[in-house]
């Protein structure tokens, strides 16, 4: 039967191609695989949660061995949460597992989409994939809110109160959409059995499909790779995928879910019994949500009071632009990013080399720009606690981290970008003048000093062999009377325009053209 389907499909011969295909080996590349396997270990424990969990919003007395609460009105979703941690054997291990790798599964994939971005692998063929890759990274903030707001206990409400808000601030349509999606006056009776359908079906199906397409990409544009000797534009040095990849991802799954399962076991998280179930009534202080949103409720406490009265319509700002503007221009500028530097860079060859940082400083001084303005969000989240910790005053710490917000992003990007050229100055001088040998030598006029030796030629390799596009000067010719792409030519200049030209000769610049020429181009590239 397996020699009949072999005859009438390239099974065989397909799947000879796919085992031997090679992924090259750095550990930068294992974040996406992290996020991977945290993801499989999150469908592995949810399942086992889902026998357990009641997404039902009626109310009850609570008969449950938890006996602080006895006799306390609950709704069944938060009763069913505290039967399976105190209940049924494993309950609260597994639930732990299941809440800490919702938190590694998000921040990997963000890591991840950070090491994309600064190593510039988004560009070219692989716009599609990192397109995916933040649609990927949305869908897993989505599910670890609905997810976080299923227990119905005092903090995820205050969440959901808060997501409530948010809704009603956009203009016009806010009233409609809140309705619909609480399905009535808030809270509701809806709320949770639908953000129970979307944590554990909608939003799963989306995930998986789009992790088979982004695999599917990675195999079809092949990994990209650090400059190494061999290692060109146009192959792919690594391991095969079986059985040496293989074995090695194998055993990274079962560590990663080896430490999940100690996090479960010795790190306490959302003990939902120390909060009490919901009430619309009820807010307390150091209630903050899990970190990947935490950057909303920062830009939430930070943003002044205003609002506006337009045709009857009343526009909350303090509420729609750090709740909606903010996170939607987020991901606006995540997805336009990669053709936004396609537009300044202009027409490029295929790219499967990685940059380092330090050679495209002002792409990683935005990057480190956009994470500390992040940083000082999510920190603005806790101003309460801080204030209270700390003993100062509230007003203190909110006008702290406004200054902060824009300041802090300002500093990091200028300190960053000469960071990155001073980084560059030191491989030119390491390329002129060698790495320190370990003796001294008396020199002709009875001095000391210490002895230098040439870079070895993985080093010199790794340092020479980077991508240096050159600012765009596209229709300024002096024969025009009107110039033309004046913004991209300017934006082109401040983005390519810093640079530390390395000491090259002409045969190695024909050499670093030649490893850099893309698929089909290395006749060319020879020929010149």
């Amino acid at each position: 039967m397996v020699s009949a389907l072999d005859k009438r499909l390239p099974v065989s011969s397909a799947g000879k191609e796919f085992l031997r295909k090679a992924f090259p080996d750095h550990w930068s590349f294992l974040l996406g695989e992290i996020a991977l396997y945290s993801l499989l270990v999150l469908v592995l424990t949810g399942v086992f949660l889902t026998f357990f969990f009641h997404p039902s919003m009626a109310k009850q007395p609570y008969t449950g061995s938890y006996e602080p609460l006895q006799g306390v009105l609950t709704s069944e979703a938060y009763a069913s949460v505290l039967h399976i941690s105190f209940d049924v054997r494993g309950g609260l291990l597994i639930r732990q597992i299941h809440h800490w790798g919702a938190l590694v599964f998000v921040a990997a994939i963000g890591v991840h989409l950070l090491r994309i971005f600064f190593t510039g692998a988004f560009r070219r063929p692989r716009e599609v994939n990192w397109t995916i890759g933040v649609t990927l990274f949305m869908l897993a903030v989505l599910e670890g809110f609905c997810g976080y707001s299923l227990p119905d206990d005092l903090l995820s409400g205050t969440g959901l109160r808060t997501a409530h808000g948010i809704v009603l601030s956009i203009p016009v349509v806010g009233t409609y959409l809140s309705f619909f999606v609480f399905g009535g006056e808030y809270p509701g009776h809806e709320i949770i059995p639908r953000l129970y359908v979307a944590h554990i079906l909608l939003v799963p199906g989306l995930l998986l499909a789009l992790v088979a397409v982004h695999l599917s990409f990675v195999v079809y544009h092949k990994h990209t790779q650090w400059a190494r000797p061999g290692r060109t534009n146009r192959n792919v040095i690594g391991k095969p995928l079986y059985p040496q990849y293989t074995t090695k991802s194998i055993g990274l799954f079962f560590t990663v879910a080896g430490v999940l399962a100690l996090m479960g076991a010795l790190m306490q998280i959302n003990p939902i019994w120390a909060y009490g179930p919901y009430r619309p009534d009820k807010v307390s202080t150091d209630s903050q949500p899990d970190w990947y949103v935490g950057f909303l409720e920062g830009a939430l406490r930070l943003m002044p009071a205003a609002e506006t009265d337009v045709a009857g319509h009343t526009i909350v700002w303090d509420v729609f632009l750090p709740g909606v503007v903010l996170p939607v221009t987020l991901f606006l500028i995540l997805y336009s990013y990669p053709y936004f530097e396609r537009w300044i860079t202009g027409p490029l060859p295929e790219q499967h080399l990685c940059d380092r940082p330090r050679d495209q400083p002002t792409r990683t001084a935005l990057g480190v720009a956009a994470v500390t303005a992040y940083a000082v969000l999510l920190m603005a989240g806790g101003q309460d606690v801080i204030a209270l910790v700390f003993k100062i005053p509230l007003e203190l710490v909110t006008y702290t981290f406004r200054t902060a917000l824009f300041v802090l992003p300002f500093l990091a990007y200028h300190a960053t970008k000469r960071a990155c050229l001073g980084l560059q100055a030191a491989d030119r001088r390491r390329l002129l003048e060698g790495q320190a040998a370990a003796e001294v030598r008396q020199s002709a006029d009875g001095g000391y000093q210490q002895a230098r030796t040439l870079l070895p030629p993985a080093e010199a390799y790794r340092i020479l062999v980077r991508a240096e596009p050159q600012p765009r000067a596209h229709g300024t010719e002096a024969w025009r009377w009107f110039r033309k792409h004046r913004v991209r030519n300017a934006l082109s200049r401040w983005y390519f325009g810093k640079r530390v030209e390395l000491p090259v000769t002409d045969w190695q610049r024909r050499r670093i053209e030649l490893v850099r020429a893309a698929p089909g181009e290395a006749e060319e590239a020879e020929d010149t």
